[in-house]
């Protein structure tokens, strides 16, 4: 699992990073608002625990940018404890949870693992764009009667492009959120796995266009074409 951590407060982020990985998760640190919102924006992390005061952007400046553009990724906010008004708004702008401080890292950690529960709970079985499904169950696409099955890594780069249709994910983000490591410049991993989807989608219809829902944004990367 993967969580950005937006803080300022160096005592509290080592803490909170030190706790968190010790009970298994990936956690990335940053202490200014700007680059929160520019990491936040790549939508390769699984829940984002955002500080409200903060340098360059504050957080609830982050929270409703991220939010202006669509990113869906958790959010926690870490508030004072007797800014009530701040958690009031926060949550009004989209945070899914708050935790004041000083606070202990395993009640963060809980409040983390209670909203991933909550929210895969809420989370469709499928992902439609227009009239294309992606079954998270079967990992089947399908159009219309016809349907492909996908394996787990084709599946993941799949959901991950339709999830966020028209957004344009670059080869970098891409490797993360897929395979789990850093942009290789040598590898084209990336590239060779959506040839096999573009393959299969084209499968779905008799003129193979399923195929092109996919598109390559040249010198960035690629997209899931956005339903009209």
């Amino acid at each position: 699992m993967k969580v950005l951590l937006v803080e300022d407060e160096q005592k509290i982020a080592d803490f909170v990073c030190a706790g968190l990985r010790a009970r298994g998760l990936d956690v990335r640190h940053c202490d200014d608002g700007n680059v929160g919102l520019e990491l936040a924006s790549q939508s390769i992390f699984d829940v984002i625990v955002l500080d409200i005061m903060l340098p360059g952007r504050d957080g609830l400046s982050v929270l409703k940018a991220l939010r202006a553009v669509g990113v869906p990724t958790p959010v926690i906010l870490l508030t004072a404890r007797n800014e009530l008004n701040d958690r009031i708004e926060g949550l009004n702008l989209g945070a899914d949870d708050y935790l004041a401080k000083p606070f202990y890292v395993k009640e963060l950690f809980a409040r983390i693992q209670a909203l991933l529960r909550r929210l895969a709970g809420d989370r469709s079985n499928t992902v439609l764009v227009g009239e294309f499904k992606l079954d998270r169950i079967t990992r089947h696409a399908s159009c219309g009667e016809h349907s492909v099955e996908l394996t787990t890594r084709e599946f993941s780069l799949l959901e991950y492009l339709m999830r966020s249709a028209g957004q344009v994910f670059t080869r970098s983000q891409i490797l993360e959120h897929v395979w789990g490591y850093d942009f290789d410049p040598s590898t084209n991993v990336v590239d060779v796995c959506i040839k096999r989807i573009r393959a299969k989608l084209g499968e779905l219809d008799a003129a193979g266009e399923s195929a092109a829902l996919i598109e390559s944004v040249r010198g960035a990367g690629y997209r899931f074409r956005r339903a009209d």
